[in-house]
C-alpha cells in the first residue's frame, strides 16, 4: 500500500527513469530511422543491410569500459566520476545527432553513416556509465525497482523517438526531426545535473596498472567461463539464438517502405502498437518461465520466435494491408518479448557470481553480434531471393541454435529457480 508513495519520494528512482530515457533515445536513430531514411533516398538494399555494422559499438562497449570505469572525465570533475563522464558524453551525443540530421544520404551517404557511427559510439559509452552509476547509486534492495524505472524510461524513449521522428519528419523534414531527438537527451542531462554523486563501493587497487585492470575486466571473466564444460557450445548458442531474428530485423524497414506503408502508419503500428505487444510478451514470458521453468520455456519461446517469421511471408503476399500489418507486428513483437524473457533468464543462470556483471555484459554483447555482423548481408540476400524466400531463410537460420539449445539443456540444465531478470531490450 505504501510502495507508490515511497517510490516517488525517492528521487533516485526518477533519476533512473530519466537516464533510461536518455539511454533509449539514440537507438532508433541508428537502426530503423536510418534505414527508412536511406530507403526513401534510393539507397540499395545491399547497402542498407551493411548499416547493421553501425551498431557494433553496442556489442563491443566492454572493450573501452575499463577506461570509463577508472579514468576521471576531462571536464566536470567536480561532479564526480559517473556524473562527470555523463556530463561530457551527453552534449557530444546531442551534437552527433544534430550532425546526422544535417546530412543527406541521397547526396553523401558516407557522411550520414559516419555521423551514425559517432551517435552509436557515444550512445554505447553513455550506457556503460549509466549502468555503473545505477549499480553504485542504489542500495541492494533498491536495484530491482531502480532497474524497472530505467527500463520503462528506455521503452518510453524508443516510442518517443521511433514514432516521434517519423511523424515530425513527414511534416518538417528530417533535420527538425533529428533536432527533436537531440533535445530529448536533455532529459538525461538534467537528471545528471540534479542526481547525487556516489563513491564506488568497489575496492580499487592503487598499484594496478591499465593492463592489470584490463585483465581483471575482460580476460579473467573469459578465463573463468572457459573452465566450465561445453563452453564452446554455450557461446555458439548465445551467438546464434538471435540469428534468424537479426537477418529479418535489418530488412524490416525497407520491407515496410517497399510495401507502401507511410511513416505515420509505421509509427502507429510498428512503434506504438509494437511496443505494447513487446511489453506484453515480456510479461507473459516471465510468467511462463516461473510456471514451467527456464528449460521448457526456452524451447517453446524459441520455436515461437522462429515460426513468427511466417507472418512476414503473409504480409509480403498481402501487400499494403493494414489488418495483416497489425497482425504481423503483434505476433512478431509478442513472440520476441516471450523469447527475450526466457533467453535473458538463461543468460543470468550462466554467469558466475564472481564475475556477474562482466560475464553478463559479455554474453549479452555476444548475443547481439548476429545483428551487427551477419545482418549486414541481409540486403543482398533479400535482393537475390525476394521477400517471401528471404523470410523463409530467416526461419531456417534459427534452426542451428535450436539444436544446440536442446543439447545444452540436456547436458547443462539451468537452475530450477533462476535469478529474476528485468527485460530491457
Amino acid at each position: 500500500m505504501t510502495l507508490i508513495p515511497t517510490t516517488f519520494r525517492n528521487p533516485r528512482f526518477l533519476v533512473m527513469l530519466a537516464l533510461g530515457f536518455a539511454a533509449g533515445a539514440p537507438l532508433p536513430l541508428v537502426l530503423a530511422i536510418l534505414r527508412r531514411w536511406m530507403t526513401e533516398s534510393g539507397i540499395s538494399l545491399t547497402e542498407i543491410g551493411m548499416t547493421a555494422l553501425i551498431g557494433l559499438p553496442y556489442s563491443l562497449k566492454f572493450v573501452w569500459s575499463p577506461l570509463l570505469d577508472n579514468a576521471l572525465p576531462p571536464a566536470f570533475r567536480s561532479w564526480g566520476r559517473r556524473r562527470g563522464w555523463l556530463a561530457v558524453i551527453q552534449p557530444l551525443l546531442m551534437v552527433a545527432i544534430l550532425t546526422m540530421g544535417m546530412t543527406n544520404p541521397a547526396v553523401a551517404p558516407l557522411a550520414t553513416v559516419c555521423a551514425a557511427i559517432a551517435v552509436a559510439f557515444l550512445s554505447a559509452s553513455q550506457d556503460i556509465v549509466i549502468d555503473a552509476y545505477r549499480i553504485e547509486m542504489l542500495e541492494e534492495r533498491e536495484q530491482g525497482l531502480g532497474l524497472a524505472f530505467y527500463v520503462w524510461g528506455y521503452r518510453l524513449a524508443l516510442l518517443a523517438v521511433g514514432a516521434g521522428v517519423l511523424w515530425i519528419s513527414e511534416y518538417t523534414g528530417w533535420f527538425w526531426a533529428f533536432a527533436y531527438a537531440a533535445a530529448l537527451i536533455l532529459v538525461g542531462f538534467v537528471a545528471v545535473w540534479l542526481g547525487p554523486e556516489v563513491l564506488s563501493p568497489r575496492p580499487r587497487v592503487a598499484v594496478a596498472g591499465f593492463a592489470a585492470r584490463m585483465r581483471a575486466a575482460v580476460v579473467d571473466p573469459f578465463a573463468d567461463f572457459m573452465r566450465r564444460p561445453y563452453w564452446i557450445a554455450i557461446l555458439l548458442f548465445v551467438a546464434l539464438f538471435k540469428l534468424g531474428e537479426a537477418l529479418a530485423a535489418v530488412m524490416v524497414t525497407p520491407f515496410q517502405a517497399q510495401l507502401g506503408f507511410t511513416r505515420s502508419e509505421v509509427a502507429q503500428v510498428g512503434s506504438v502498437f509494437g511496443l505494447f505487444a513487446t511489453l506484453l510478451g515480456a510479461l507473459a514470458g516471465g510468467w511462463l518461465v516461473a510456471k514451467i521453468g527456464t528449460a521448457r520455456a526456452l524451447i517453446l519461446t524459441g520455436l515461437g520466435q522462429m515460426l513468427s517469421n511466417v507472418m512476414y511471408i503473409w504480409l509480403a503476399f498481402a501487400g499494403h494491408d493494414m489488418t495483416v500489418f497489425y497482425l504481423q507486428t503483434g505476433v512478431e513483437n509478442f513472440t520476441d518479448g516471450l523469447a527475450d524473457a526466457a533467453f535473458l533468464t538463461y543468460l543470468s543462470a550462466l554467469t558466475s557470481r564472481a564475475f556477474t556483471a562482466t560475464q553478463y555484459a559479455l554474453l549479452s554483447s555476444l548475443a547481439a553480434v548476429g545483428t551487427r555482423t551477419v545482418g549486414a548481408f541481409s540486403g543482398g540476400l533479400a535482393t537475390a531471393l525476394g521477400w517471401p524466400a528471404f523470410f523463409g531463410l530467416t526461419m531456417v537460420a534459427a534452426l542451428p541454435a535450436m539444436f544446440i539449445m536442446l543439447f545444452l539443456l540436456k547436458k547443462l540444465p539451468p537452475e530450477p529457480k533462476a535469478r529474476p531478470v528485468a527485460i530491457a531490450e
